[in-house]
C-alpha cells in the first residue's frame, strides 16, 4: 500500500518543495518533511554527488495529467529504433541526443494537445481495451475487440516493434501511460549516450569547465556542430586522449564515471554514468536512459549496485555483485532479452573484451563548494 508519505517522498527526490507546494495542498509540517528530500545538499553534500543530482532531477517534472499529479520523467528515445520491419527508419526528436532544456517544451506541448487529452479521456472511459500504437505515423487507436482483449491476457501479444499493443483496464492514465505515448507518439527523449552527455556538461559546467569548448576540437565535428550529436557510445569508447580507461574495481571508480555496455558485434550499445560510490554502505548508485526496464522506470532512471563493504576491491564484472536493475521489454509482451539485468550484461560478451568504465579526463579539473 502506497502511504501519503510515501507518494510525497517520491515527488520529493525529484522535485523543490516549492513545485510540490504550488501543486498540492501540503500542510506547514508536511512542508518541512518535503524540503528535507528536495534540498540535495542535504543528502549529497556540496560535492560533485550533489551536482550529478541535480542534473538528475532536471530530467523530471510535476505535472497535473488527466487531473492526477504525476511525477513525468524524460522519456527514451533512440534514432531508428523501432525501424526493423520498415523500410524507411523511424528519427526521434533531435535524433535522441537533445538536452532537457530543449526537450521539456516540446515534452509539455504534446502533454497539452487536443490529441493527448482524448488519449487520456480514452483509457479512463471504465473499459477494459488494448491501444494500438503506430510509431511510424505517429497515431494511435482503440480497440475492444474481445478476442484481441482474450488474447493478450492469455499473453499472445500481436504486435510489431513500430505497432506495440498495450492492454489497459480503462480506470484512468498513470505514469507508463504517458511514456507510451510520448515514445510513440511524441517520438521524443533522450537516449543512453545523449542523456550521459547532457549530465557530463551539466557537471562540467557547474565544475567550472566548458565541454562543448575543450572536446570540439577533438571530436571531429563539421563547422558549427553540435559535440551532442557525436557524444555516443563510440566516442566513450574511442581511444580519444579526453577520455582514459579505468579499471573498474569498485575502489577505483568515481561519480561521472562512464559505464559502458558490449553487444554482440563487439561495439558498445549502451551507456550509464555512476552518481554515488557508498563505501560505508556497499552502494554504487548509477544513472541512465533506457527503455529496456519495468514499466514504471522507462526513460531516466536510477539503478543499483551492491557490493560487500569490506571488499571494494571487486571488479564490476564479478558474478558475485547484485546488481539490482532488471531488464525488461519495453512493452508489456514483447520478446524478452538474453541477459536479465545489467550485471549480466555488463558481463556479457567477455570474448569481446566486456563491459568497461571510461573517465574524461576534463573531470579531475572540476572545483565544487566544500
Amino acid at each position: 500500500m502506497r502511504t501519503k508519505a510515501g507518494r510525497f517522498l517520491r515527488l520529493a527526490a525529484v522535485l523543490p518543495v516549492a513545485v510540490l507546494a504550488a501543486a498540492l495542498p501540503v500542510a506547514a509540517a508536511e512542508t518541512d518533511f518535503l524540503a528535507a528530500f528536495s534540498d540535495p545538499s542535504r543528502i549529497w553534500g556540496n560535492g560533485i554527488e550533489m551536482v550529478l543530482e541535480q542534473a538528475y532531477r532536471d530530467h523530471f517534472r510535476t505535472r497535473i495529467v488527466a487531473g492526477r499529479v504525476m511525477n513525468v520523467r524524460m522519456p527514451f528515445a533512440m534514432n531508428y529504433e523501432r525501424s526493423t520491419l520498415l523500410e524507411g527508419r523511424l528519427d526521434v526528436v533531435a535524433v535522441g541526443k537533445g538536452s532537457a532544456a530543449s526537450l521539456w517544451p516540446i515534452i509539455d506541448g504534446l502533454l497539452a494537445s487536443d490529441d493527448f487529452a482524448l488519449y487520456a479521456r480514452t483509457l479512463s472511459d471504465g473499459n477494459e481495451q488494448v491501444v494500438i500504437f503506430d510509431m511510424e505515423r505517429q497515431s494511435w487507436e482503440s480497440s475492444r475487440d474481445f478476442r484481441l482483449i482474450a488474447g493478450m491476457r492469455a499473453g499472445l501479444y500481436p504486435g510489431l516493434p513500430h505497432r506495440p499493443h498495450v492492454l489497459v483496464p480503462g480506470n484512468g492514465i498513470d505514469e507508463a501511460d504517458v511514456f507510451n505515448y510520448l515514445h510513440v507518439v511524441g517520438r521524443v527523449g533522450m537516449d543512453c549516450s545523449g542523456f550521459v552527455w547532457n549530465m557530463l556538461t551539466f557537471v562540467a559546467k557547474r565544475g567550472g569547465v566548458d565541454l562543448v569548448r575543450l572536446l570540439g576540437p577533438s571530436m571531429g565535428l563539421p563547422r558549427g556542430g553540435d559535440p551532442a550529436m557525436f557524444a555516443g557510445t563510440v566516442f566513450f569508447n574511442s581511444r580519444n586522449p579526453n577520455i582514459i580507461s579505468v579499471d573498474d574495481k569498485i575502489y577505483n571508480l568515481r561519480p561521472a564515471d562512464v559505464m559502458l555496455f558490449r553487444g554482440a558485434d563487439g561495439q558498445m550499445s549502451h551507456s550509464a554514468i555512476i552518481q554515488s560510490v557508498d563505501f560505508e554502505k556497499g552502494i554504487l548508485r548509477y544513472l541512465q536512459s533506457t527503455d529496456i526496464a519495468g514499466q514504471d522506470e522507462r526513460g531516466v532512471h536510477e539503478s543499483f549496485v551492491r557490493f560487500d563493504p569490506a571488499n571494494p576491491g571487486v571488479s564490476l564484472s564479478d558474478p558475485g555483485l547484485h546488481w539490482t536493475k532488471p531488464r525488461m521489454p519495453p512493452f508489456a509482451g514483447e520478446i524478452g532479452y538474453a541477459h536479465g539485468d545489467d550485471g549480466s550484461r555488463f558481463r556479457a560478451f567477455a570474448e569481446l573484451g566486456g563491459g568497461r568504465v571510461v573517465r574524461l579526463r576534463a573531470m579531475g579539473r572540476l572545483r565544487f563548494g566544500a
